[in-house]
C-alpha cells in the first residue's frame, strides 16, 4: 500500500509539473514576469493533487482500483493531467467570479447604506417631533432667535409646520408663500444653518422640514 501511495504521489507530481509547463508555454506570453513559471508549476501540481479529493467526493474507487490494475492507473494519470492542464482555466474563472461577486456585494452594500442614511434622515424629524425636549436649557437661545426672525422666515416656518406633509418641496413652499424661488431658497438655507429647519435628499429630490427647535421658536413668536 505504501508503494502504491508513493506511485500515486509521483504520478500526481509529474502530471502537475507537465501540466504547468504546458500552461506556461501556452499562456506565458501573456504574463512575462520571471516568476510566472514557478507559479504555473505550483498551480499545476496543486490541481493535480486535488484529484483524489474530487474522486472521493464523487464516491469513485479509482484510487483503490489503480493499485492492481495498470489501466486504471493510466486513467488516474489522465485525470491528474487534465486537472493540471485546466487548472489555469478554473482558477482564472474562479478569480473573475469572486471579483464580480465582490463588486456586486460592494455595490449592494453601498446602496443599502445609502438607503439606510436616507431612511435615518427621514425618521429623525419624526422622532424629534415625538420626543419631549428639555425646554429650560434653550429658552434664552430661543428667545434670541425669535427677535432675529424676519417676516419671510416666520412665514416659511409656519408653512413647514402646517399642512398635511412633513417634508415640503421648494416649489410647494414658494407657492404657499407667494414668493420667488431664490428668496425662499435663501430663507431655507438660513433657517437650516440656525437649526430651525432641515432638509433630506430622497428619491424625489430635496425636501425641507421644520425642526423641533424651529417649532419652539415659532410657538414663542406667536
Amino acid at each position: 500500500m505504501a508503494n502504491h501511495i508513493f506511485i500515486l504521489a509521483t504520478v500526481m507530481l509529474l502530471a502537475g509539473i507537465f501540466g504547468g509547463l504546458v500552461n506556461y508555454y501556452l499562456y506565458g506570453d501573456k504574463d512575462p514576469d520571471a516568476a510566472s513559471l514557478p507559479r504555473f508549476l505550483v498551480v499545476g501540481v496543486g490541481a493535480s493533487f486535488l484529484v483524489p479529493v474530487v474522486l472521493d467526493m464523487v464516491n469513485s474507487e479509482l484510487v483503490l482500483e489503480s493499485q492492481g490494475d495498470p489501466s486504471r492507473l493510466l486513467i488516474f494519470t489522465g485525470f491528474c493531467l487534465i486537472s493540471a492542464l485546466l487548472s489555469r482555466f478554473f482558477i482564472d474563472n474562479l478569480s473573475d467570479r469572486i471579483l464580480n461577486e465582490a463588486h456586486v456585494a460592494k455595490s449592494r452594500s453601498e446602496e443599502v447604506q445609502q438607503n439606510l442614511r436616507t431612511i435615518q434622515n427621514e425618521l429623525l424629524p419624526l422622532i424629534d417631533t415625538e420626543t419631549e425636549q428639555d425646554a429650560a436649557s434653550e429658552d434664552n437661545q430661543v428667545h434670541a432667535m425669535v427677535d432675529e426672525l424676519d417676516v419671510t422666515s416666520t412665514q416659511v416656518l409656519k408653512i413647514l409646520s402646517s399642512g398635511r406633509f412633513i417634508f415640503r418641496s421648494l416649489a410647494g413652499v414658494c407657492r404657499e408663500a407667494n414668493e420667488e424661488e431664490s428668496t425662499i431658497l435663501k430663507t431655507l438655507h438660513v433657517l437650516t444653518i440656525r437649526s430651525l429647519a432641515g432638509k433630506v435628499s430622497g428619491k424625489n429630490g430635496v425636501r425641507w422640514h421644520i425642526t423641533e427647535k424651529g417649532r419652539r421658536v415659532l410657538e414663542s413668536n406667536l
